[in-house]
């Protein structure tokens, strides 16, 4: 079987009694996009910079494309691409010389090169811009093609798409598609629970704890035990609250102009909507829903283990 791309076995990272990523373990193989979501402060970034040699763990080991993240750091800095949360980009360069400066930190001097990493990312027809006048989603591109220009094996985004809109989200994530067709291994940290549906395997941290990590439909069948409905009733801040206090809940939630519950198995809906209606709030319909991963995320957040 072939090696795994990314080995990590138990890493730790303290800063004085702060655990930042506790006793961590995970592989990731040969062309996955895997997403590591989690809130701020959840250790991703630390685990990142972990991987890519920028931090040394207080214990613990991390293995990248064969190397000692650790002791061999220069060796996975040239074979990976990285791409921070803030985008590394200079304002007073166009387009054109800023992904010339990074290539050129790589020893790449290739114009046709750097013009092909350009019409990958859709950036010709910007070529010449100054990117401090670039929109966001543009920038997000240029920061995504100075971390591919040297055409690394491995690919770590750090909340790439923080702050861009949905349809440049969306633009970015068919890149990422398109990297890995062409066998890049791509790990990428965000807080967009719908964004990590597009990965092949997902991990869930939270207070520096990989709390899972799996596949999206591994991970719903495996966290989301109950059932799922859309209930429409009104008037809904009410619903909400009355819902809030019956035992065969796990979640309830605003869901623009209706309710979204996540039920413990066995629960009795048409006792769900006799307690509604007790409450005087009209049920206009009650539909099956689908499980989310942020049900899962929230169900291992809080350690629930039944009603």
């Amino acid at each position: 079987m072939e090696q795994p791309v990314i080995q990590v076995e138990n890493l730790t990272r303290r800063f004085g009694e702060f655990v930042a990523v506790d006793s961590v373990s995970f592989e990731v193989q040969a062309g996955e996009i895997v997403g590591y979501v989690g809130p701020n402060g959840s250790g991703k970034t630390t685990t990142i910079r972990m991987l890519l040699g920028l931090l040394r763990p207080t214990s613990g080991r991390a293995s990248v494309l064969g190397y000692d993240a650790t002791r061999q750091f220069e060796a996975v800095r040239a074979r990976s691409g990285y791409m921070s949360q803030k985008f590394a980009i200079y304002d007073d360069l166009t387009v054109w010389e800023n992904l010339r400066f990074y290539a050129g930190v790589y020893g790449i001097n290739d114009k046709g090169r750097i013009l092909e990493t350009l019409a990958h990312v859709g950036l010709t027809d910007q070529i010449h811009e100054l990117t401090s006048g670039l929109a966001t989603g543009w920038r997000q591109r240029l920061a995504l093609g100075i971390a591919i220009v040297h055409s690394p094996r491995l690919l770590f985004l750090d909340e790439p798409t923080s702050g861009v809109d949905p349809n440049a989200r969306r633009i970015f994530w068919d890149l990422l598609y398109d990297l890995a067709a062409k066998g890049v291994t791509i790990l990428v940290t965000t807080h967009y629970m719908d964004e990590i549906e597009y990965c092949n395997r997902v991990g869930m941290m939270c207070a520096g704890k990989l709390l899972a990590m799996d596949t999206p439909r591994a991970l719903k069948q495996r966290f989301v035990p109950g059932s799922v409905y859309e209930i429409y009733a009104t008037p809904l801040l009410s619903g909400l609250s009355s819902l809030e206090k019956l035992p065969a809940i796990q979640r309830v939630s605003l869901a623009g102009d209706h309710l979204r519950v996540v039920l413990w198995p066995g629960a009795d809906l048409a006792a769900l909507r006799q307690a509604l209606e007790a409450d005087s709030i009209a049920v206009q319909a009650m539909l099956p829903g689908e499980p989310a991963l942020e049900d899962v995320f929230m169900y291992l957040a809080k350690g629930q283990d039944g009603p």
